[in-house]
């Protein structure tokens, strides 16, 4: 691999425990090597992917950069000028950086320095999860969170499936695992019996478990508990 000049590498991180070498290319571990300088959510967990990753390096003279859901864009070009003319790694916290990941500001600050963004291949729990799901994967909307309130989340929920239903769109969503009971009692009382509801839990852990079937048929055999479980709820009107 050539030598690494003033770029932004961003890097997709495990969405589990599982077996760094199954989920990440050999390609990334190679570049990760090349790089001090790292741009994270939060240091320790950012220490122990890397550890995972069998950084060469000394793990303690590694300058790592804090960008999460509380930095401003105002922030952001700090960075870049403390790096001065290291190339720079951004890792998500599980997952690909910048997708549905407060790094979407470095990046965009990159392409305003006229520094060349490189994305690597790795996991993308809500692309796996429409892999998996046999929805449709030609037109399809990652809408993030639903509200919390009852009312505004039944009200957004049919405003989603409505859409669905008219554009034949695939609508994807996440929550924060400790509510995702909650989330899926409310999809199975919102959504139409004939509605597609696919669960795709724990992605690329052993206990891996993915299920797609109509919201009549999870009404009769319910889903198991998710609760503090990585999910993503998918459906198709």
């Amino acid at each position: 691999m050539p030598e690494i000049d003033k770029q932004l590498f961003l890097i997709p991180s495990t969405l589990s425990d599982s077996n760094i070498h199954e989920v990440i290319p050999s390609y990334n571990l190679e570049v990760i090597q090349k790089l001090t300088h790292f741009v994270v959510e939060e240091e320790r967990t950012a220490r122990r992917f890397l550890i995972r990753c069998g950084y060469k390096n000394d793990i303690n003279s590694i300058h790592f950069y804090i960008l999460n859901e509380h930095t401003s864009y105002a922030d952001v070009p700090a960075i870049f000028s403390d790096s001065a003319s290291a190339s720079l790694g951004l890792i998500s916290e599980a997952g690909l950086p910048a997708v549905a990941d407060p790094g979407a500001l470095l990046v965009a600050e990159a392409h305003r320095l006229g520094i060349r963004v490189i994305p690597l291949a790795g996991p993308s729990s809500m692309f796996m999860a429409l892999m998996a799901s046999g929805l449709n994967g030609q037109r399809f909307a990652f809408n993030g969170y639903l509200p919390v309130k009852p009312e505004e989340r039944a009200t957004k929920i049919k405003y989603y499936e409505k859409r669905s239903e008219g554009e034949s769109q695939s609508q994807i969503f996440i929550e924060a695992p400790y509510r995702n009971n909650q989330l899926t009692e409310a999809l199975l009382a919102n959504l139409k019996p004939a509605t597609q509801l696919c669960l795709a839990v724990r992605l690329t852990s052993e206990d891996e478990w993915i299920r797609t079937k109509t919201v009549m048929e999870w009404r009769k055999n319910p889903p198991p508990d998710i609760k503090k479980k990585p999910a993503v709820f998918i459906f198709l009107a």
